[in-house]
Parts: structure tokens; sequence; C-alpha cells
């Protein structure tokens, strides 16, 4: 299994340390080889909201030189794992944000993937307080129409792994443990409901309000999403 992971943060706290966890019990259930993207290392460019990936093909964002092989290793790739750390008003941290608003022509909207109609995704996030910085990745995901998204958060009440007692430090292992198992296994089933609506309203947009000669339009001609389902 190929599975590429997104760590959210350069700091390797402790939402690195459950990474880690969970990528060592997948690696013990079989043949695993992760793809390892570091932000904002492998994203060192603000996205700059000029939206030419939107209207033409991805490789005219002034930064494809860091989306295509970000994009190259999604697309090859069984799974995906998304990290984060839970940033100020209940969001993902600004590197997994800029990442994300980087591969928004993945969507239904634009120009999706026959590929990700087939892929699982686990989202992984640790905070102090809340774990709402799962949801927004989560429906980036969906968009995309990533065939399931699983994920598991943690409100750890300190920012140091270690300082936590043995017991709760046992605990959050045992289910970072028992979700890689979960996640492992789990085979691919039919979309989702929302992920099937979307792309009959998507559909119905770019053929009657979008048109020829627009970018979304002929993609979705050229790849027959108008005429057989990508999944």
């Amino acid at each position: 299994m190929n599975i590429v992971v997104f760590h959210g943060s350069p700091r390797k706290g402790n939402t690195y340390r459950a990474t880690t966890i969970f990528m060592d019990e997948l690696s013990k259930l079989g043949s695993v080889q992760f793809d390892d993207f570091f932000l904002p290392e492998s994203m060192p460019e603000f996205c700059n909201g000029c939206q030419l990936c939107l209207g033409n093909h991805y490789d005219k964002c002034p930064h494809s030189k860091f989306t295509t092989p970000i994009l190259n290793s999604i697309l090859n790739a069984d799974a995906l794992i998304f990290t984060t750390p839970h940033f100020g008003a209940c969001s993902m941290s600004g590197a997994m944000k800029n990442l994300l608003d980087h591969l928004d022509f993945l969507t239904l909207t634009i120009a999706p993937r026959k590929e990700m109609f087939s892929k699982k995704a686990f989202i992984i996030s640790t905070a102090t307080g809340s774990t709402a910085a799962i949801k927004p990745i989560k429906k980036y995901l969906k968009n995309w129409g990533v065939n399931r998204v699983y994920s598991l958060g943690f409100r750890m009440l300190t920012n140091k792994w270690d300082s936590m007692p043995a017991v709760k430090q046992a605990k959050f292992e045992k289910a970072l443990r028992k979700s890689a198992r979960q996640f492992y296994r789990v085979p691919k089933r039919f979309p989702y409901i929302s992920t099937i609506f979307m792309y009959h309203i998507n559909k119905f947009i770019i053929r009657k309000y979008v048109g020829e000669g627009n970018y979304p339009y002929e993609y979705w001609k050229e790849h027959g999403y108008f005429n057989k389902r990508p999944f």
C-alpha cells in the first residue's frame, strides 16, 4: 500500500507523535510505503488567489513546481493521511490550509481526477482544546471525491505528549493503533451519497452555465464525465 502523508506543522509535537504511532501500526500490517510531505517546506509559497488553476490546466499555477510532485504522489497513492494541530479559531494550521488552497482545482467543480474516487483518507489532529480542525479538511477531501474519509482527534490539554500521565498516553496510543488497523483493512465502497449528488449538480452547472471553450467544460468533456461517471 502506498500512502501519502501530509504533516501540517514543522514543530513535530503532539500531532507528529500521534502520526508516527499511526504509521508504525500501519507498517506492521503489510507492505506499506510512505511518501512524506512536511509543511510548509513542501509548499513554501502562499496561494495568491490568482485562480489560474481554476480556469486552466493546473500547471498554470505559478507554484506548479511544488504542486506537480504533490499531485503526482496523491494520484499514485492508495491512501492519504493529513495531519494538523489545532490552530487559532477552531481551524487547521496555515500551512495545511495553504496546501489545500493550492489543490482546489481537484474539486468536482473544476477538474476532478478519476483516481480520487478509489482512495481512502485519514485525518489526525491534536489540540489542547477543540479538535474542530478536522471538519474543514474532511470537507475539502469529500469535494475531491475521495471514497472514504476517516479521522481521529485528541484533546490533550497539554502541548507536550510526555507530560501526560502514562495511562493517558497509553489510552491515546491504543486508539491510534486500533484506528490504523481499521483504516488498513477498510475496503473501497460506493461513493458518499453527497459525492454522487454533487457530481450530478456540477455536471448540470458546467454543461449549462460554464459552457464550451471554458476549461472546466472542456476538461469534463475530454474525460467523458458528461456521459460516464468517474466512479
